[in-house]
């Protein structure tokens, strides 16, 4: 899936690892990222635009994410967070809105209305990880 991009990826998450998050998810995540996940479940990796890296969450911590509202933020309901940059910023599925989920990085002090769009689908996000 990454192949020939620089990404430190992990072992891929099973078929059931993947079901548990479909199941938990309060909105239906696009077939793109559940395939990433497969890919690797979680690693690292740059992105060419803000904010330029991404730490991907293995599914039991976007799982506990969800469970929890976001660990008890609960300004930041309405984001599913799935990883981050390494530097403060959040990088989630704004589902405030319609499908498709864009994809959006947030500064994790000044709060969710420092949302900032990375991408307006997972799919146009894929094509960045891993490239500078």
């Amino acid at each position: 899936m990454l192949e020939g991009r620089e990404w430190f990826g992990v072992a891929g998450a099973s078929a059931e690892e993947i079901e548990q998050l479909k199941s938990v998810a309060p909105v239906e995540l696009p077939d793109s990222y559940f395939q990433l996940l497969a890919y690797s479940n979680g690693g690292e990796g740059p992105l060419p635009v803000d904010p330029f890296n991404l730490c991907l969450d293995p599914i039991p911590q976007v799982i506990e994410g969800i469970q929890t509202g976001n660990f008890g933020q609960n300004e930041f309901a309405g984001f599913i967070v799935f990883g981050g940059n390494g530097g403060g910023e959040y990088l989630a599925f704004d589902t405030r809105g319609n499908e498709p989920w864009p994809v959006v990085y947030i500064d994790m002090v000044a709060g969710p209305d420092s949302a900032e769009m990375v991408t307006p689908t997972f799919d146009a996000f894929i094509e960045l990880i891993g490239r500078e």
